[in-house]
């Protein structure tokens, strides 16, 4: 085991994360050179000049030239200024003041906090997720276009199946990095939490990228499960920072911020490979389970109904 090589490919890795930023107005500034300078673009402002001599100069719109930074910031702004403040505000602003006038052990705060959460919280939540979704993949395609050309073609069946089973492999690994941190034994519950964790923030990175390269779940989790020093440092700044509240609100809304940057640092990373002699196979267990739970329930769906037709009776005539 080459230790050296392995450090090398983490830090990588977690210098890899951290370019997004960079990144973002990198890619930014690149597609407002193409924009400018593409052929169509040119022939609309000299037919412009054509058509009238006293034409006032036309704005540029920002649409589509800044669609990477404007959809990063405006899900940045939907996140961190909404849903994100909004959380602080009430926690440690709203929150404090009610326990401060009314005392902090009357039950009766309770209810502004029940009342925060059904009507105004989990639907905010919820909201910011659907739209989360779109925004994502939005930037995920834009900045692949950009670097990598046109995605590559998937059918729909295909596309909906590898996402309901990539999102079950998911939630079962979510479930299985959270159990390992009971392990009774001290630190090493915590450590192998902490990197499961750090896989799966970079799984959620790299999917965008590998999804519309053609690469299918397993190939998916097979490269991340041999090539883990690399994913594990691209992962690691991501989960130090959803973790350092232990409000899972707080975390979802730290979440949602970040996580443009790392789809584009995942979009323009080429991760090192072959560093280890070894693969980490922590997605093997949750693979299996969701292999049996796919094959039950089609076995449910196939299964044959025995049906048996009612007798027919037969009634024994009587002698007269």
């Amino acid at each position: 085991m080459d230790l050296k090589a392995i450090i090398y490919a983490f830090v990588k890795g977690f210098y890899d994360s951290l370019s997004g930023m960079i990144t973002i107005f990198k890619l930014n500034k690149e597609i407002n050179q193409k924009l400018r300078h593409s052929p169509s673009r040119q022939n609309v402002l000299i037919r412009q000049k054509s058509t009238s001599k006293e034409t006032t100069p036309v704005r540029e719109t920002k649409h589509e030239e800044d669609s990477i930074l404007m959809k990063t910031m405006s899900c940045g702004c939907l996140n961190g200024a909404i849903f994100l403040a909004s959380v602080l505000i009430f926690d440690y602003v709203i929150l404090r003041v009610l326990k401060y006038w009314i005392g902090e052990n009357n039950s009766f705060i309770l209810l502004p906090r029940m009342l925060y959460n059904i009507m105004y919280l989990i639907p905010l939540y919820i909201v910011c997720k659907v739209i989360n979704v779109v925004w994502f993949q939005d930037i995920a395609d834009s900045a692949y276009k950009h670097v990598r050309g046109r995605p590559k073609y998937t059918k729909f069946s295909n596309l909906v199946a590898d996402s309901v089973f990539s999102l079950l492999i998911q939630t079962l690994f979510l479930i299985q990095a959270s159990l390992t941190s009971y392990l009774p034994i001290k630190y090493v519950g915590y450590t192998l939490s902490m990197i499961q964790m750090c896989m799966l923030y970079a799984l959620y990175a790299f999917e965008y990228k590998w999804c519309n390269m053609g690469w299918e779940l397993h190939r998916r989790l097979t490269f991340i499960e041999n090539n883990w020093p690399y994913f594990i440092g691209f992962g690691l700044p991501q989960a130090v920072l959803t973790q350092l509240s232990d409000s899972w609100m707080i975390s979802g809304g730290v979440f949602a911020v970040l996580f443009p940057f790392f789809i584009v640092s995942a979009t323009g990373a080429n991760p090192l490979v072959n560093s280890s002699d070894f693969s980490l196979h922590f997605f093997a267990p949750v693979i299996h389970i969701s292999n049996a739970i796919f094959k039950h329930s089609v076995a449910a769906q196939t299964k044959p109904t025995n049906y048996n037709p009612p007798r027919s009776s037969t009634s024994t005539p009587t002698r007269r």
